[in-house]
């Protein structure tokens, strides 16, 4: 995503409008589009001031965004529903389609986490390899075959 112009610049820039030069020249001058010229100079006119505006969509007005309250309450009913699963049933109820990523970054935005929490138990099942296997008198090395040579 680009960058709004720095504040210096915006400034020398419609200083030198000001100073009777065109735009087309100002723009020449500093090394910028004509239309970013024009942009400026229109700025200052309408609204007084050289701040840029934000940049994006403003917060709050995605596709998403009157449906929070429904995911949110799906979610802490059922606490272990995949995202898959919420964009099926945001489809079936609001006729809604959505990618379970922006489902994800809008709960996230809503202070939704799927972290597990650390009371939770451990896994009663161990390692599904040998990896972790005692070595020690009379097991062979993990790492390296036993020696024919003896």
């Amino acid at each position: 995503m680009g960058r709004a112009y720095s504040r210096d610049l915006r400034e020398r820039i419609f200083g030198y409008i000001a100073r009777d030069g065109s735009r087309r020249a100002a723009a020449r001058h500093f090394g910028v589009s004509p239309s970013t010229a024009v942009r400026i100079a229109a700025q200052v006119a309408e609204r007084g001031t050289l701040e840029p505006r934000r940049i994006g969509r403003p917060p709050g007005r995605g596709k998403l965004a009157p449906y929070v309250n429904f995911l949110v309450e799906i979610v802490e009913a059922v606490g272990d529903i995949a995202l898959t699963e919420l964009a099926a049933a945001l489809e079936a109820e609001h006729g809604v389609r959505a990618h379970p990523s922006s489902i994800s970054r809008l709960l996230i935005r809503a202070g939704m986490t799927y972290k597990k929490s650390p009371s939770r138990r451990r896994s009663a099942t161990g390692p599904r390899c040998g990896l972790n296997a005692p070595i020690g008198p009379g097991t062979a090395s993990r790492a390296w075959p036993a020696s024919r040579t003896g």
